[in-house]
């Protein structure tokens, strides 16, 4: 058994297999995961779109890097809000400090 494992062809072999193995399995795993996405959806037609749709959302949200809630945004009740004054506010000082220092790099100045 020990020289059996020391040769170097049998070492070649054992690994071409052990890949081939692990390629099987991956294979097995992802025919799994497009049986169980089947079988969920030929179960529960509505319930498997309403939570892919969703699903979806999620992901086009993490991909875009959208923040916030963008159907809520587009109603008025949304700025209504008692933290909307404070966050114009805060939102205009920002922008005008940013201004500011690029008006300060332009002139090479700085402004009091």
């Amino acid at each position: 058994m020990n020289s059996f494992l020391s040769s170097t062809t049998n070492q070649q072999e054992i690994a071409s297999l052990e890949i081939k193995i692990h390629e099987t399995i991956e294979y097995i795993n992802q025919l799994k995961t497009e049986r169980d996405f089947m079988l969920s959806f030929s179960n529960k037609p509505q319930d498997f779109i309403q939570d892919w749709l969703k699903s979806q959302c999620r992901d086009l949200k993490l991909m875009t890097d959208v923040t916030g809630n963008p159907e809520e945004e587009r109603r008025t009740e949304f700025y209504e809000a008692p933290w909307v004054p404070e966050a114009v506010g805060r939102y205009v000082y920002s922008r005008l400090q940013q201004r500011r220092q690029e008006l300060e790099q332009v002139l090479g100045i700085r402004l009091t």
